[in-house]
């Protein structure tokens, strides 16, 4: 008996990394990221009038969901590290490390607002989603909801690592899964606001043309500005952000297609931001400690993951089974609490479950590789691997939802 204690108890601790710590406040983290997407999924599931309505929305919400985490989980990883290096300095002065990461990630909220906008309607007609909303219908409903959820989430972000600073906190464990959290309370509500924008006779097309000079103007003034931090943000991350946010729109338009499946069982609709959100705050917690650990010298890359690595690898494992797990719980919850109709309760769980496993395998491969693939290359892994993690994994994710669905026999 005692024995079989003590192979589980190193089972245990070798599933977690040997670090309990980061386990149980990453695990908290994604729980309350998991709840906190109920707010998103429940408002996804209460606007399919909507989604008929302004056709081609829909293939917008995992890009809109990501951006956020994109954006200001980058920016908490990066001040997550200048916290463990000892330059972190709470400031909104521009020549500080957080005020050029503050004014970075807010000009590329904007640029990428337009960005996704613009890609949203070319995605679109590569893929024969037809009808659309116009150009300037897909730049104000984008801009408008992105700006309003970009300011609360920085805000987020910035209190995280004032925390993480005074308190003592790991922000790589917490950081990913909370800003995904907030950016899927803040960022469906305020889409659905910006929706509210389009098709408006003169009004929409001049708040278009308004906003998209005003991206252009930040993008020249930002890669002209002398400070060295921002430029250097700013250069790095359009590249990385625009190819996300093609997987974001093709993630979209996976989901886009099944609309019908959808509107029939709104529930899954209530669980698509926490799926999505989850498989991309794994993602980035992974992708935020083993960027860390290589600033630190704590990790050597190579081509197959070390001990070091292969312990934060397993620990993704661990966390994503309860996670995702009660992902389809709350989806369910959130489903009777609206009376949304669902194929019940064990079948929403297996889809989450088996989508989530599937999400999970590709997170490790391209959280290490993108990781890794940074630093051969010289770039911040701090900026390059949340990106590609996050929308590489709404890519996977939308694509392993789907194909739950078909095998658990729901579409």
């Amino acid at each position: 008996m005692a024995h079989r204690f003590r192979a589980r108890t190193r089972l245990w601790k070798a599933l977690i990394g040997g670090d309990p710590a980061a386990y149980r406040d990453s695990l908290i983290a994604l729980l309350v990221a998991v709840v906190a997407s109920l707010v998103a999924g429940v408002t996804l599931a209460s606007t399919t009038d909507k989604l008929e309505e302004l056709p081609g929305l829909l293939l917008m919400v995992p890009a809109v969901l990501a951006v956020k985490g994109n954006i200001f989980g980058a920016l908490g990883s990066r001040l997550g590290t200048s916290i463990h290096t000892g330059v972190f300095r709470l400031s909104p002065r521009l020549d500080t490390v957080v005020g050029q990461n503050t004014a970075a990630a807010m000009l590329l909220s904007l640029v990428m607002a337009v960005g996704l906008a613009v890609l949203a309607k070319g995605v679109a007609i590569v893929f024969n989603v037809s009808p659309t909303m116009s150009v300037a219908d897909f730049i104000v409903v984008s801009t408008v909801g992105g700006i309003i959820a970009s300011v609360v989430v920085l805000v987020i972000t910035l209190l995280l690592a004032r925390g993480s600073f005074r308190y003592g906190w790991d922000l790589d464990n917490v950081v990913a899964p909370l800003v995904t959290a907030t950016g899927d309370v803040v960022s469906l509500p305020a889409l659905v606001w910006g929706a509210e924008l389009a098709g408006i006779g003169g009004v929409t097309p001049t708040i278009a043309v308004v906003v998209t000079v005003l991206s252009l103007i930040g993008v020249v003034w930002s890669l002209h500005t002398p400070h060295e931090m921002l430029r250097t943000i700013v250069r790095e991350s359009l590249p990385i952000l625009l190819v996300a946010g093609v997987l974001d729109l093709v993630a979209g338009i996976t989901i886009e297609k099944r609309l019908d499946d959808f509107v029939e069982f709104p529930v899954l609709l209530v669980l698509l931001p926490g799926f999505l959100g989850t498989a991309g705050a794994l993602g980035g917690v992974l992708s935020s400690r083993l960027s860390s650990k290589l600033h630190l010298g704590l990790l050597t890359p190579g081509p197959i993951p070390g001990a070091e690595a292969s312990g934060e690898i397993a620990m993704t494992f661990a966390l994503s089974i309860p996670v995702f797990a009660a992902a389809g719980v709350i989806a369910e919850i959130g489903g009777a609490l609206t009376n949304a109709a669902s194929p019940g309760l064990v079948d929403i769980v297996l889809v989450a479950l088996l989508g989530g496993m599937l999400a999970t395998a590709c997170v490790v491969i391209v959280a290490y590789y993108s990781t890794i693939v940074a630093v051969r290359f010289g770039l911040d892994p701090d900026t390059f691997g949340i990106p590609m993690v996050t929308s590489s994994l709404d890519f996977v994710g939308a694509f392993t939802l789907i194909l739950a669905l078909v095998a658990v026999g729901v579409a």
